[in-house]
């Protein structure tokens, strides 16, 4: 039976996992065929899928569920996403939080995606703001190609665009909000086995310090942000002291916010 299974997934997960009843309802929900909410509504007692061990078995493996499942819940969307692409967490959502305090409901004209990845940032602005349209750039062609896949699922394609590029080394307009989260992990940290294994290290280190892509990306956004506009920059959680003075010598002025944990997270930058 469902309950008995998931008990049991949840006791072995422990080891690899600090949300180890959370991935095994996960797990079984998409080895169902429905809903994470549908299964804890009604499935308790549904029949348990052979499927459901090698889920588990993987999952056991530290692959992480959204490989697993194919799908991220992230913001007000369900991205697909898979490898070859960083998994959408929930703190990048700091940066829509901060920049929905800024725009409010009316929000944006134009909307930039620096590092777009899955297209994370850029849909969810995009499904929060109807009016908005947007822009993601990226290097990686695994990425383009998760990103336009989630804007046609989405029903966003029309307002989004995809591009390959170095940052924004190749635009010349003004865009009211830029997002990004650029790769900020130190060289030789110690990350996660579901990270360190499986994750792209191209979306995760930069450099010695983990502050490379920062110094690429302040002199770029001087000259990308609207009139009014702002960005908004993810950062490591004992980063923005050093990420606020390289947008100072940028030109920028930041203010740092918090995450639903309390960490430094964003770093909103306006001209100064």
């Amino acid at each position: 039976m469902a309950d008995t299974a998931l008990r049991d997934a949840a006791r072995r997960l422990a080891a690899v996992s600090d949300t180890p009843r959370l991935d095994a309802e996960l797990l079984l929900a998409h080895a169902l065929g429905i809903s994470r909410d549908r299964l804890l509504l009604a499935g308790a007692d549904a029949a348990v899928p052979p499927g459901f061990a090698d889920l588990v078995a993987r999952r056991l493996a530290h692959e992480p569920v959204a490989y697993i499942t194919g799908t991220r819940a992230f913001w007000t969307i369900e991205l697909a996403v898979g490898p070859g692409v960083l998994v959408p967490r929930p703190d990048s959502e700091t940066l829509l939080t901060s920049a929905f305090a800024h725009f409010g409901e009316s929000g944006p004209a134009l909307v930039l995606d620096l590092g777009t990845g899955s297209g994370a940032l850029l849909l969810a602005a995009l499904d929060q703001w109807p009016s908005a349209r947007g822009l993601g750039v990226d290097r990686s062609d695994a990425a383009l190609a998760a990103a336009r896949a989630n804007a046609a699922r989405l029903g966003l394609a029309p307002r989004a665009e995809f591009v390959a590029g170095d940052w924004a080394a190749a635009l010349d307009r003004r865009f009211d909000l830029v997002l990004c989260n650029p790769p900020y992990v130190e060289a030789g940290a110690v990350l996660p086995p579901d990270v360190r294994l499986y994750e792209p290290a191209s979306a995760l280190f930069a450099g010695s310090d983990g502050l490379d892509a920062y110094r690429v990306l302040m002199p770029q956004l001087a000259r990308l942000i609207a009139a009014n506009g702002i960005a908004a920059v993810e950062i490591g959680a004992t980063q923005a002291a050093a990420v606020a003075a390289l947008a100072a010598a940028a030109g920028l002025v930041a203010a740092c916010h918090r995450d639903l944990a309390g960490r430094d997270r964003c770093l909103v930058l306006r001209p100064a």
